[in-house]
């Protein structure tokens, strides 16, 4: 990218999104975030022009648009489960439909739609690719259905539109400015306010939210229009990632394995309390079900094709705990 390009990232205020404005910006390129009036801004750099709008608004996506060559659209309702599923819809399709639409209109040169591994078909036993292509009707949970759906419509944009858009699976990130956070900042965050003594038996890729900054770089940059690359890191058990975590917080590592069967009544309760008080469950029959699969993949492509790099999944769970530590001690 050059000094005179104008690069939206939409969701930069979030965690994906903030890391990949920083890294826009570390490049001296010119950075405009879509954000809502209401979006804490601490994850977008000073340096950033900031349009005020929302990706469901037509209007203000349409103006966000305006003399941007690049768009890396990030944004997305990242929630494993949510009261109203619907709202995931509104957001993670609809949202991206109209970034999209938007994005043609204007003439974009070049978009990088940011998908996930969860639009992947991942099975016990063998990595996961590119090419295992999971269906809606077969994804567990209303995240998983949304964002295939999603990616399905951008696919489908490109072959018929002409949509520029290299997309992009990032797998389960950690590290600084998970303001949310998400499912795998949850564990750290967890774990730092007082440890986590069970898991059950699972598997994931983590990765640095940093490398998975470079990787949308590397793919707007070197990727290929209509392809998908996993930007994925180190496959690991939920036991040896909760075990690293423990030896980086000083607290005990987890002690019981525990089933998933009979886990599922007390998800079921914690669901009821959730849409009873409104708040997000740790433990829910989605996040249950999703267990029952090790969700390991392989990266060789973005790595052959973007020259996608990654470190150890121990640097990033230091630099999450790290930064949650000190996060919650400005809070407190």
């Amino acid at each position: 990218m050059t000094d005179d390009d104008i690069a939206l990232v939409t969701g930069a205020s979030g965690f994906i999104g903030g890391a990949l404005a920083r890294l826009l910006i570390s490049k001296g390129a010119r950075v405009r975030a879509l954000a809502r009036p209401t979006s804490q801004t601490d994850n977008i750099p000073a340096e950033c022009e900031i349009a005020e709008g929302d990706i469901t608004d037509v209007e203000s996506v349409r103006a966000a648009m305006t003399g941007v060559r690049r768009v890396f659209h990030v944004a997305a309702n990242y929630r494993l489960w949510a009261p109203k599923p619907e709202t995931l819809f509104d957001v993670n399709v609809r949202g991206t439909e109209i970034v999209m639409r938007e994005a043609l209109r204007a003439g974009v040169e070049r978009i990088v739609h940011t998908s996930s591994v969860a639009t992947l078909a991942a099975a016990n036993g063998r990595l996961c690719t590119e090419t295992n292509r999971l269906s809606p009707e077969k994804a567990i949970g209303a995240y998983k259905q949304s964002k295939i759906v999603a990616e399905r419509l951008v696919e489908r944009m490109i072959e018929e539109d002409g949509l520029p858009a290299v997309i992009v699976c990032p797998a389960a990130p950690l590290g600084p400015g998970d303001v949310k956070p998400t499912p795998t900042g949850r564990l750290v965050a967890e774990a730092v306010r007082g440890g986590m003594p069970a898991y059950v038996e699972t598997g994931l890729n983590v990765v640095h939210v940093d490398d998975v900054a470079a990787g949308h770089l590397a793919a707007m940059e070197r990727g290929r229009i209509g392809e998908r690359y996993i930007l994925g890191g180190e496959n690991v058990t939920l036991c040896d990632l909760l075990t690293e975590i423990s030896r980086v917080t000083g607290r005990a590592p987890p002690r019981f394995k525990l089933p998933s069967g009979p886990l599922m009544p007390f998800a079921y309760v914690n669901e009821w309390g959730a849409r009873l008080i409104g708040y997000e469950p740790f433990l829910h029959s989605d996040s249950l079900r999703m267990s029952r699969t090790r969700m390991f993949f392989d990266d060789q492509k973005a790595r052959r094709e973007l020259g996608y790099e990654t470190r150890p999944a121990r640097l990033a769970v230091e630099d999450a705990v790290e930064w949650f530590r000190r996060t919650a001690g400005a809070r407190s």
